[in-house]
C-alpha cells in the first residue's frame, strides 16, 4: 500500500522501519524544527529518518490547514500515525481510502492522552502495551484493530518502556496494514466507561515530594528518566534523582531526611515511614553519576533534610 507516515519523536522509527521493507512509503510528516541550546535547529528523529532515506518530507506548522492538498495529491492508500503532536481535522481523516490509524502507546481506552507511556510508569502498572486504533476526531477514542501487551518491568524508567513499546508498535503496526490490506481488519469499539486518560508531564509535577509513600516517589523519578528528570533540592540548589530503590530496614525521621549514609550509598525517608536509596543523581551544573561516584566528591549529612530549601 501506499502510505504516509505523520510521527515526530523516537518512538515511530521502529515503525518507519518496518514499515518501508513492506509497503511504499510515498512521504513522511513531522513537527516543525526546534531551535534548541545556543540556537542549533534540532531534527526529530522521523526527519532524520526521511532524511537519511531520501524520503519525502513535510513540516506543517499547522497540518490541517497547510497541508491537506499536499497531503491529497499524494493519493495515499492509508496514512500512519505515531506521537505525530497535532489534531487532525476530518478533512485530513478522510484523505486517504483506508483513513488513518494510529500507534498508541497503552492498552486502550486506558491511558488516553499525550503521556500514557509516563503514566504507566508514574501509576505503577504492571502491565501496558500497544494498541493499533482507526483515528477520529476524539482523541485516542477510535475502533481498536488489535493490541499488543507487555509487562513492565520492576523498576524499568519512562525510557526503557518507551524503547520496548516503539518495537511492538512497530510489529503490531505492520500487522494491522496486512489485516486492512486483506480486508480482514475488525474494528471494536472502545468502551467509554473503561476510559482513562494521560495528560503531558507538567513542570509542576517534577520536583519530588517526599511527604509521598515511598513506592509514589520511585515510580515518579522512574516516569521522569531520561527526561525531564525529578528533582529535589539540596544545599540550595536542585539535585536530579533518576533512580531509587526500596530499603528494607526503616529509620526514624522526617520525610525528605537522610537517614543513612555510607560511603557507597545514602537513604531518605518518604512520608510513610520507609526509606529510599538514591542510586543516581545529578548536582546542578554537574554530570549525572552513580550514587558511589557522587558521594566520593559531595558530603550528604545524616539529617539533612531535600527539598527543604
Amino acid at each position: 500500500m501506499k502510505i504516509v507516515f505523520m510521527g515526530t519523536p523516537d518512538f515511530g522509527v521502529p515503525a518507519l522501519e518496518a514499515i518501508s521493507k513492506r509497503h511504499e512509503l510515498v512521504a513522511c510528516v513531522c513537527q516543525p524544527d526546534k531551535t534548541g541550546a545556543r540556537g542549533k535547529t534540532e531534527y526529530c528523529a522521523v526527519k532524520k529518518f526521511a532524511l537519511a532515506h531520501n524520503l519525502p518530507l513535510y513540516q506543517f506548522e499547522k497540518v490541517s490547514r497547510d497541508g491537506v492538498e499536499i497531503l491529497k495529491s499524494l493519493s495515499p492508500d492509508i496514512m500512519v500515525t505515531a506521537a505525530y503532536g497535532q489534531i487532525l481535522s476530518q478533512e485530513v481523516i478522510d484523505i486517504a481510502p483506508h483513513g488513518i490509524i494510529n500507534i498508541h502507546g497503552s492498552l486502550l481506552p486506558e491511558l488516553r492522552g499525550a503521556g500514557p507511556i509516563q503514566y504507566a510508569v508514574l501509576l505503577g502498572y504492571e502491565r501496558t502495551g500497544i494498541t493499533i486504533l482507526n483515528t477520529v476526531r476524539k482523541v485516542d477514542a477510535g475502533d481498536i484493530i488489535l493490541q499488543k501487551a507487555l509487562d513492565v518491568l520492576p523498576y524499568e524508567t519512562n525510557g526503557e518502556l518507551f524503547a520496548r513499546l516503539a518495537v511492538l508498535g512497530s510489529e503490531a503496526v505492520v500487522e494491522a496494514l496486512e489485516l486492512i490490506e486483506n480486508g480482514k481488519a475488525v474494528y471494536t469499539p472502545q468502551d467509554e466507561s473503561k476510559a482513562t486518560f494521560s495528560a503531558k508531564i507538567t513542570a509542576d509535577m517534577e520536583k519530588i515530594d517526599w511527604n509521598k509513600p515511598a513506592r509514589d516517589v520511585i515510580n515518579l523519578v522512574r516516569a521522569l528518566n531520561p527526561s525531564p528528570a525529578a528533582w529535589t533540592t539540596w544545599q540550595g540548589a536542585r539535585l536530579k534523582i533518576f533512580a531509587l530503590r526500596p530499603c528494607e530496614t526503616r529509620y526514624e525521621g522526617a520525610a525528605g531526611q537522610v537517614v543513612m549514609r555510607s560511603k557507597k550509598a545514602f537513604a531518605v525517608n518518604c512520608g510513610d515511614g520507609n526509606a529510599v536509596y538514591v542510586t543516581e543523581l545529578q548536582a546542578e551544573n554537574a554530570k549525572r553519576l552513580d550514587v558511589q561516584s557522587f558521594l566520593c566528591g559531595k558530603d550528604v549529612r545524616i539529617g539533612t533534610v531535600l527539598g527543604n530549601e
